[in-house]
């Protein structure tokens, strides 16, 4: 029977890659809330076309109030248990650096190029062709599978709670949204945003606005700043001695400054260069006061948080890193955000008073904290999937931990699990986003091996 499925989800390659490119077309974009589209209309776009394609493979659907939608594979019996499986449809801003089309699919030999075919919408659809693998082969199940589609993953997950409260939740399962081998533990998030008034003294920013979302590493900063030749051969002295391309040019309205870094997700800024920290360690070399000196201060184009007090770790989750995402300046205030992946040991509060008390001036408008997750590893879910995973890679395993937040903490025992593979680039969140499709369809068989370890009778 394993064999069947592997021939048959290898016989489906190409169907697959038509359909993803098909969700891909859709830019699900967060937009503005309309009847039956709590996340704006493209959203809603996507989250019926993924709808109609599961019932057309004649599953079981369902759409809750246009914040989630789920697809099921039912065990017989009465209310048997289920396993869950969560992927989300919504993606991030294109940002800056793309070869292609961000929203116009482009196939260059395996690879396909578009926002959101890692993240999520490429795993999710190998998840649902896992699905109708177990299914066409007539295998019995002593589990229910639900495969749920959320639409708000990537700005705050409100998309996932309210399906919980008017759904329901199974306790255990996975979502397809990381790497493998496997992530049982994920961090806690301090997520806080602030705003000062901009300072009359020392350099004048006339304008700046960089970034579009908090969980995103910005790969350019530009500002514009009062000025002449000299501020521009300032700019030209500090990024020959620092070795950052950092640049500036004289316009009749100012002096325009331009910081180009490296962009990335929020949770792995390691192989990243945030231009915001760029940009406010050269805005206080240009003389800036105020409340961009304080961050530039704070911020220094470290991602641990030791400015700001609140450098952690543990030997479980590893050391905190700290992002700031928007730097934005709106009549005459500075905005920011600071988004902060914390050991699972850390008090939050604690870290919350410390980072406060390093912004002074600052008003802070709004502190998030979400609690961290962990699954033991000798649990009958870490297991099972382990054992899918090296049977159908041939890969060893162990558990890991992460920054990254997924859908999995909403589960009593959910784990992240896939689709990236060891070595693979990290494009979450980045520019020129791809999917191998061979990949993909190796994704597929594992999760099918998977789903089959927990739910075959």
């Amino acid at each position: 029977m394993q064999e069947k499925i592997k021939e048959l989800l290898d016989s489906w390659k190409e169907d697959y890659a038509r359909i993803l490119s098909r969700w891909l077309s859709v830019p699900s974009l967060k937009g503005e809330a309309e009847p039956g589209a709590p996340f704006g209309k493209e959203v809603r776009r996507m989250l019926d076309m993924a709808m109609e394609d599961a019932a057309a493979m004649g599953f079981e659907t369902r759409i809750i109030d246009g914040y989630a939608g789920d697809v099921t594979l039912r065990a017989p019996g009465e209310n048997p248990e289920e396993i869950a499986v969560l992927g989300h449809l919504d993606v991030v801003p294109a940002g800056d650096g793309w070869k292609t089309d961000p929203f116009t699919p482009t196939r260059i030999g395996d690879r396909i190029y578009a926002r959101g075919s890692g993240d999520d919408k490429g795993p999710a659809l190998a998840s649902l062709l896992a699905m109708k693998a177990i299914r066409d082969c007539g295998i019995p199940l002593r589990r229910s599978i639900r495969l749920i589609l959320g639409c708000d993953e990537e700005s705050g997950c409100e998309d996932i709670t309210y399906y919980a409260a008017h759904a329901g939740m199974p306790d255990m399962g996975f979502s397809p949204d990381a790497s493998f081998p496997l992530i049982n533990t994920e961090k806690a998030m301090l997520a806080v945003k602030a705003h000062a008034p901009l300072s009359k003294d020392g350099l004048q920013v006339l304008s700046l606005m960089t970034g579009e979302r908090m969980n995103v590493i910005p790969g350019e900063s530009v500002a514009l700043v009062a000025g002449g030749q000299e501020i521009a051969d300032q700019t030209a002295a500090w990024a020959k001695k620092t070795g950052l391309p950092c640049f500036a040019e004289v316009t009749p309205d100012g002096v325009r400054l331009t910081a180009l870094g490296i962009p990335g997700h929020s949770a792995y800024p390691m192989e990243c260069r945030n231009a915001i920290g760029m940009m406010l360690l050269l805005l206080k070399e240009l003389g800036v006061q105020g409340p961009l000196r304080t961050l530039a201060d704070v911020y220094p184009m470290e991602y641990d948080g030791k400015a700001l007090g609140i450098s952690c770790s543990d030997p479980i989750s590893g050391a905190l890193t700290c992002n700031v995402g928007i730097l934005h300046l709106v009549d005459g205030e500075i905005h920011c955000t600071f988004d902060n992946r914390c050991p699972i040991d850390a008090d939050l509060d604690r870290l919350e008073k410390i980072l406060v008390s390093h912004l002074p001036g600052f008003t802070i408008d709004t502190v998030k904290k979400t609690p961290p997750h962990h699954v033991p590893a000798d649990s009958e879910l870490v297991t099972a999937l382990l054992a899918a995973y090296t049977e159908e890679s041939g890969l060893k395993g162990e558990p890991e931990s992460t920054g990254g937040g997924t859908y999995a903490k909403y589960l009593k025992q959910g784990v992240a699990y896939g689709a990236a593979f060891p070595g693979d680039e990290d494009l979450a969140h980045q520019a020129n986003e791809y999917v191998k499709l061979d990949q993909m369809i190796l994704a597929a068989k594992i999760y099918a091996n998977a789903l089959l370890r927990l739910c075959q009778a």
